[in-house]
C-alpha cells in the first residue's frame, strides 16, 4: 500500500513540475515555485516526456517554451488541481504576492464581472485580483507590454500581440423605448428603419462602420440624433426616449430593463466577447482558474451563448 501511493505521489510531482514550468518560464522559477532544487525539476520533467513519449519543452532564443501537447496536457489538469486546491483548502499555484491582474471594459464589469470577482475570491479567500475597468484600447495595451495578465472584452479586437479566447457570441439586436412604434414588430429588418430617429455609435468603433454599411446598402435614411461610445450610454439615451440603438444584448439586456423593449435586428453582425491573453505567452494559473470558473458560473440567457 506504501509503495503504490509512493508512485502516484511521484507522478503528481511530475505534474506539478509541468505546471511550474509553463507558468514560471524557467527552470529556476519553477524550482522556487515548488520549493525543489532546479535538478529535481529538469528530473521530474524527463520522467514525464518518457512516460507520455514525447518531448514537452523546446529551447527557442535560450528560453524553454512548452510544446502544444504540454499545453494541452497542462489544459486538462485544471480539474486536478482545483480539486487538490479545494481538498487542501488552498491555491497551491497562486501566492500571496502574485494576484490575478484583471482588466475589464466598463460595460461588462459593471453589469456581469464584478460579482464573479467576488465569488472567485470567496471560493478561496488567499487568492488575490488587482481589478482595473478601462476602455478596451486601454486594455489591449495593458496586455501587450504586460501590466495585466488577463482582459474580457466584446470588443472587434484585431490586432497582433493579444489572442482572444471566445467565451460567448451574441446577435446585434435593436433596442427602443417601450412605446416606440416599432415595439410591435417581432423582428426589426434595416428598411424598418427607414426616417428613424437613432442613437449611434461614435464613428471610430467597429459597430458604427458595420451598422452604416448594413443600411447604406439597404438605403436606408435615418436621423442620427446622438452618438455614444458606450452600450449602457445608449441604452440610457433610448430610455429617455430618443430614438432606438442598435447594440450587443450580453451581458446588459440579459434580464429586463424598465421603459426598454428589445427585438431582434435582422444583420449579420455577431459580437464575440473573450478573454484576452498575451500571444506567446500561456496564461498564468491564476488567470486559468479564473476564466474556468467564469464559464462554469454564467447562467444561461435569451441572448447569448458559449462561443
Amino acid at each position: 500500500m506504501v509503495r503504490i501511493m509512493a508512485v502516484h505521489r511521484y507522478r503528481l510531482r511530475e505534474l506539478e513540475a509541468l505546471r511550474a514550468l509553463i507558468t514560471a518560464g524557467t527552470t529556476v522559477g519553477a524550482a522556487q515555485r515548488l520549493g525543489i532544487s532546479q535538478s529535481a525539476v529538469s528530473r521530474a520533467l524527463t520522467q514525464l516526456e518518457s512516460r507520455v513519449g514525447r518531448a514537452l519543452f523546446e529551447r527557442a532564443s535560450g528560453r524553454i517554451e512548452p510544446t502544444e501537447h504540454a499545453l494541452r496536457l497542462n489544459d486538462r489538469l485544471d480539474p486536478l488541481f482545483a480539486t487538490l486546491a479545494d481538498i487542501e483548502g488552498t491555491d497551491w499555484s497562486a501566492r500571496a504576492e502574485e494576484p490575478l491582474r484583471l482588466i475589464i471594459p466598463p460595460t461588462l464589469a459593471h453589469h456581469f464581472i464584478i460579482p464573479k470577482v467576488a465569488k472567485f475570491i470567496q471560493a478561496a479567500p488567499n487568492r488575490r485580483v488587482q481589478l482595473d475597468i478601462q476602455a478596451t484600447d486601454v486594455l489591449v495595451s495593458g496586455i501587450l507590454d504586460g501590466r495585466y495578465d488577463l482582459g474580457l472584452t466584446s470588443g472587434m479586437i484585431q490586432r497582433s500581440g493579444v489572442t482572444l479566447i471566445p467565451w460567448r457570441k451574441s446577435k446585434v439586436v435593436c433596442a427602443m423605448p417601450e412605446n416606440h412604434p416599432l415595439a410591435r414588430n417581432d423582428v426589426i429588418v434595416p428598411a424598418d428603419l427607414q426616417g428613424a430617429d437613432i442613437v449611434g455609435f461614435l464613428g471610430r468603433l467597429g459597430t458604427r462602420t458595420l451598422m452604416d454599411q448594413i443600411l447604406g446598402l439597404a438605403g436606408v435614411q435615418y436621423n442620427l440624433l446622438a452618438e455614444t461610445a458606450t452600450n449602457m450610454a445608449a441604452l440610457e439615451l433610448v430610455r429617455e426616449g430618443l430614438g432606438v440603438t442598435f447594440i450587443n444584448p450580453f451581458p446588459l439586456v440579459s434580464r429586463h430593463m424598465t421603459g426598454i423593449v428589445v427585438r431582434p435586428f435582422k444583420a449579420p453582425i455577431e459580437y464575440r466577447t473573450s478573454f484576452v491573453v498575451p500571444t506567446g505567452k500561456p496564461p498564468t494559473d491564476l488567470a486559468r482558474q479564473f476564466m474556468r470558473f467564469v464559464r462554469l458560473s454564467t447562467p444561461k440567457d435569451p441572448y447569448s451563448e458559449p462561443a
